[in-house]
Formats: structure tokens, sequence, C-alpha cells
């Protein structure tokens, strides 16, 4: 099967926040409690709950005025995936389609791919009393990619900004669309050509990715790769450790509770 991809068109991105909208909808997240930044981002970043978003950033445009520059924010779906090396049951792993897909009923909550991807991309949502918590991140819409659909971002782009199909055939319209924009945007680039393997998720920027907040040379951490030599063979021995992490977390946090609950009583009947 051919690898599939999205291509995201920086000059054609409108920052409607459809995409957003249509990824929470689909998914069934929860809503955000979000306010007034100052700026135009809300919410302010990605969370468990929230897969995608779109960055703003102002930028002077040499004669005076200022240019807006609007960015996608969410899973890349990396060839080199970090997360999928350091993760220990594998949860995340490599689809059939290329993308890094994610079973959240195998993940520990351990946080790994959290410090170890490049992108900054997964998130964490937990509980503070059990200290059992799970990972989040977009999923590329398996569930509609496997069935002839678009993902749910793509299909709502009302500018094509979002496109979605083989990733080769991206690829050649990525290029030809950095073309047409050369004479506008000199530093227009195709962001996820070769960066991490190649990207799933493919960018035409009109300006050097660290203006668009990402990395300019994004690399796999030399500690992930030691993990998945090292730790990752140890399969469900490593997983043991991670469950017998978890219960005593939750046997401390549950202490700690009990024994605040007893000094707040203890309060009480002193006054």
């Amino acid at each position: 099967m051919a690898d599939k991809a999205i291509l995201y068109d920086s000059s054609k991105c409108t920052a409607c926040r459809g995409c957003q909208v249509a990824c929470k909808q689909w998914w069934g997240l929860e809503a955000d409690k979000t306010e007034f930044w100052g700026t135009y981002e809300n919410p302010r970043d990605l969370t468990a709950d929230t897969w995608v978003k779109i960055r703003f950033n102002e930028i002077s445009n040499g004669n005076g005025g200022v240019d807006w520059i609007f960015t996608r924010q969410s899973c890349m779906h990396c060839t080199d995936a970090a997360c999928v090396k350091v993760c220990p049951t594998k949860a995340l792993y490599y689809h059939p389609l290329g993308f890094v897909a994610y079973d959240k009923d195998l993940c520990s909550g351990c946080g790994y791919c959290v410090e170890f991807c490049p992108f900054e991309v997964p998130r964490a949502k937990g509980n503070d009393i059990t200290g059992i918590r799970k990972i989040d991140k977009c999923r590329f819409c398996i569930d509609r990619v496997t069935n002839d659909m678009e993902p749910a971002c793509v299909k709502t782009c009302p500018t094509d900004a979002l496109i979605f199909g083989d990733r080769a055939e991206l690829v050649a319209i990525g290029k030809q669309r950095v073309q047409e924009l050369k004479g506008t945007y000199p530093n227009a680039y195709l962001y996820g050509e070769k960066e991490l393997g190649g990207l799933h998720v493919m960018y035409v920027l009109t300006q050097p990715p660290q203006v668009h907040g990402l990395p300019v040379d994004p690399q796999v951490p030399a500690t992930a790769t030691a993990w998945q030599d090292v730790i990752q063979p140890l399969g469900y021995g490593a997983l043991g450790l991670v469950v017998a992490g978890l219960g005593l977390n939750y046997l401390v946090a549950r202490a700690n509770a009990n024994k605040e609950a007893e000094s707040k009583a203890k309060v009480k009947v002193k006054k």
C-alpha cells in the first residue's frame, strides 16, 4: 500500500480553525477552557483533548507593516519517529499506510513520548490521586482513512490549505507550489519531504521553519535510540516495572491524600 500523507499549505490557510473544530467533533474530545491571551491563539497550546491547532505569528514585511504567519500544530507522523522508538508497550506503532498509529489501551502513561518528541506533540492527561494517566495525540483519523475517507481536518478545510492523498503525489504537489510562491516568498520551502525520514504531514512554508515555530533540523535524540536498543528488548519485564511503579505511585498518592484529609479533620475538631 502506498503511504498516505497530509499536505498543509500555509499560504492558503486563513486560520478559520475549522480543522480544530472538526477534529474535536469527530473524536468526541472535551473542550479546553480558554481565555483571551492577548494573541489570536486559542487554545494556547495542544492538550490531551486538543490534537490540532493553528499557531499565529506576526513578522515585519519590511515595508512598515506586518505579515500574518499561520502554522498547523499537530502530530507530524514521522517515518523515523522518536515516540515509536521509546514506547515500552508498543502503544505507538507504524501503520501500514505510514502514519504513527496509537492504541490507547496499551498506553502505560510513562511519558517517554512526551519527553523525546522533537515537535513536542504528545500530551498527558491523568488523575492526580491515582497517578494513572494516558497520552494522547492526533490519530490521523485511522477510522476514516482506512475506509477511503479524508481525515476530518482535511474534509472541513474551506481553502484546500489541507489536502490528503498518496505521499509521493503530495511531495510533487508541494514542490510545485513552492516554486509558484518563490516570486512572492523567496524563502518558500517544502518541509517534511526528508526530515526524520520523511513526514506524513508536510508543510508548504512561506518563511523559514523557525519563523513558523518548527525545528530547522529535527532529530531523534540519541537517548531515544539508546532506549530502543537497551531497554525495549527487556519486553514484558520493562512493562512489569512500569506497572509496579504505577502501583507504588497510587499507594503513595492515596496515603498523602488520607493524611491531608486527617489533618483537615483535626483542624475542624480543634475549632
